[in-house]
C-alpha cells in the first residue's frame, strides 16, 4: 500500500467519518483511480471508523507542514 498526494486528494471530499467499506464505495462512485481502491482494500478492517485521511495515511501533509506565511500576503 502506498499513498501519494494525488491519490489521497481523491478522498478529501469523502463523507468523514467513514468506514472502510464506505470509503471504498465513495472512491468507486467518484471515479478514483484503481490504486486508491486497492489501498483502501489493503487496510486492516476491524470495523473501525476513520475520522480523517490522517488516520489512513499518517504522513498526509497538513497546513502546518508548509512554510507559507499567509500574513505576508
Amino acid at each position: 500500500m502506498y499513498w501519494t498526494l494525488e491519490l489521497a486528494s481523491y478522498l478529501e471530499d469523502a463523507p468523514w467519518p467513514a468506514s472502510k467499506d464506505e470509503l471504498i464505495d465513495f472512491a468507486m462512485r467518484t471515479g478514483a483511480p484503481l490504486e486508491v481502491v486497492e489501498n483502501l482494500q489493503a487496510l486492516e478492517d476491524e470495523g473501525e471508523v476513520y475520522d480523517t485521511i490522517e488516520e489512513i495515511w499518517p504522513d498526509y501533509p497538513t497546513k502546518e507542514d508548509f512554510f507559507f506565511n499567509e500574513d505576508e500576503y
